[in-house]
């Protein structure tokens, strides 16, 4: 008997890869009734096989809506400065965004560190959905220092990077830190993830032409949908052994 349900699964695994070569990423798979009707299989069996692709990150499910193509992970150079929609843009992708939180705000006090100024500054803050061609890939917190708070008067979903070159200000330089854990019911449910899933959390810190820190954010990506790529170089002053 497992004999035979393994053979089954697998079955249904080797066709849904089939499916989703032909297919493009956010095409919808058939559901798992539709598989175990098709394959006269039961429901668990179905659900085997999508978990199977499920961790080869060839497919992601939305909660109560169903199964999808996943995108191949998104590369993003860690610490660089260039904005989202920038990153995708490069790659050929469309970028959008839901805002969730807007205004002004006191720092935190690893706000305040990061941003170098005093902690009752009045800050503004952003929140934002991050998507790729419909695909809900991060969720962004950006706080901002008094030089750059004055964008978001007039941001809506536009470019954050966009609108500081627009009153004279150029990110020029980033410098960031990575962390993984497990993502919280909001997380989840925002980014369409599984009960167990990842969030790859990146602070940052970007700075403008002169030297002035103009952001502090936190981008919760999910796990399965970036990979980093880190440039490294020889510090040529250190001693040799």
């Amino acid at each position: 008997m497992a004999e035979h349900t393994t053979t089954r699964y697998e079955e249904i695994a080797s066709y849904l890869r089939e499916l989703v070569a032909e297919l493009h990423p956010g095409d919808l798979l058939p559901s798992e009734t539709e598989l175990s009707k098709q394959f006269g299989v039961s429901r668990m069996t179905a659900r085997h096989a999508v978990q199977t692709l499920e961790r080869d990150h060839l497919v992601h499910r939305r909660k109560g809506i169903g199964t999808f193509v996943s995108p191949q992970p998104v590369p993003r150079l860690l610490g660089s400065p260039l904005s989202f929609t920038q990153s995708m843009r490069r790659r050929g992708m469309q970028a959008s965004s839901d805002v969730l939180e807007l205004g002004y705000i006191t720092p935190s006090d690893e706000d305040a560190a990061a941003l170098e100024i005093s902690p009752d500054t009045r800050v503004g803050v952003i929140e934002r959905l991050r998507s790729v061609d419909g695909v809900p890939m991060a969720i962004e917190r950006a706080v901002l220092g008094p030089s750059s708070a004055s964008v978001l008067e007039d941001l809506g979903k536009g470019s954050l990077h966009v609108a500081f070159e627009e009153i004279g200000l150029t990110p020029s330089r980033a410098r960031a830190r990575v962390t993984a854990r497990a993502a919280t019911d909001r997380e989840r449910d925002l980014l369409e993830l599984d009960e167990n899933a990842v969030v790859l959390c990146e602070r940052r810190v970007i700075f403008d032409q002169n030297g002035t820190p103009l952001e502090h954010t936190e981008t919760r990506y999910a796990a399965d949908r970036y990979v980093f790529d880190v440039v490294m170089y020889r510090d040529e002053g250190a001693r040799r052994t």
